[in-house]
């Protein structure tokens, strides 16, 4: 089992990388999430593994945190999904995002991530019900990212485009309730 590589980042081609230990190239499908916080190529790195041994191949993923790791293979766990999808959600999705999706039932994030339909993210948010805990502070923020997501929501609902929706709620504060947040956004696009 290889549970960690530490060595020299030699290729980054998305979602792949090469990386050099002691002269031993591993190539590495990573998650865009880890792909973005990777160092140039010629410098050292170090990545969280999970190696899946089937029967026409040997795949090495690697992750960037332990949390990722872990959330990799609840999602692995999920009935229909498997490793490209599970990457595909991990590089569309923060995890934390995942964690308030999950805890609110919200269907609509996890079908924006390419390859996962209405039925598949369903699927994923009651199987993965019970799976996650969340501590207070991840509560907090999943709360307040919820509240600019209905925002976002209530917003396309009223016939603006993403682009101008995204904006007004970029310039919303972290703690803004729904309610407060359309009138806010409303005033703001009306300028």
């Amino acid at each position: 089992m290889i549970a960690r590589l530490n060595g020299i980042l030699i290729e980054k081609a998305p979602p792949f990388v090469i990386v050099d230990c002691q002269g031993v190239g591993y190539e590495v499908e990573v998650p865009m999430s880890t792909f973005y916080n990777l160092p140039e190529v010629g410098q050292k790195v170090q990545l969280l593994t999970h190696f899946v041994v089937r029967e026409d191949a040997q795949l090495l993923y690697g992750f960037g945190s332990e949390q990722e790791k872990n959330t990799f293979k609840q999602l692995l766990k999920v009935n229909g999904i498997g490793a490209k999808s599970a990457l595909s959600i991990l590089s569309g999705v923060s995890i934390d995002d995942l964690v308030a999706a999950v805890n609110q039932q919200e269907v609509g994030m996890l079908t924006r991530v390419p390859g996962i339909g209405k039925k598949t993210a369903e699927r994923l948010l009651l199987e993965l019900k019970d799976k996650f805990t969340v501590t207070g502070s991840v509560t907090a923020q999943s709360q307040a990212k919820s509240a600019t997501y209905d925002v976002l929501n209530a917003l396309l609902a009223l016939g603006y485009n993403e682009r101008e929706a995204n904006a007004a709620v970029k310039l919303l504060d972290k703690e803004v309730t729904v309610a407060d947040g359309i009138k806010q956004a409303l005033k703001s696009l009306a300028k």
